[in-house]
């Protein structure tokens, strides 16, 4: 096999890891907590970042595109999961913030998705 074949091998494989991994990620969250990957992926961001980030910063982190991010957050809104606020110094800037009911789901959907991850990449991890 020459380096380009092999290149593209491992691409694929990684694709596909990735795919198995995001699906039964999405489908636990969904069933466990109500929220899909890319809610949790917001508010784990959030509480990364102490609970309040800019939506453009959350755009950059989380690879999704501003629509896909607004679509997110005003379905989150609408759950009392996170809060949006002008920023005050900039008119277009926006921030985020995980409500309390937020950071408590986050939490509650942290065991499951440490639990997938786990099953899938423990092997990954070094021992010690």
């Amino acid at each position: 096999m020459n380096t380009e074949s092999v290149l593209i091998d491992q691409w694929r494989s990684l694709l596909s890891e990735y795919s198995r991994v995001a699906q039964e990620l999405d489908r636990a969250l969904q069933h466990h907590h109500g929220m899909t990957m890319s809610d949790y992926e917001v508010l784990d961001r959030l509480v990364d970042a102490g609970c309040k980030a800019r939506a453009q910063e959350l755009v950059g982190d989380l690879h999704l595109s501003q629509s896909a991010l607004s679509r997110a957050v005003a379905r989150m809104e609408k759950c009392g999961l996170v809060e949006r606020a002008m920023c005050d110094t900039d008119r277009r800037g926006v921030f985020v913030t995980a409500t309390d009911a937020g950071r408590a789901a986050h939490s509650a959907a942290r065991a499951t998705q440490l639990d997938v991850l786990k099953r899938h990449l423990a092997d990954r991890v070094p021992q010690g």
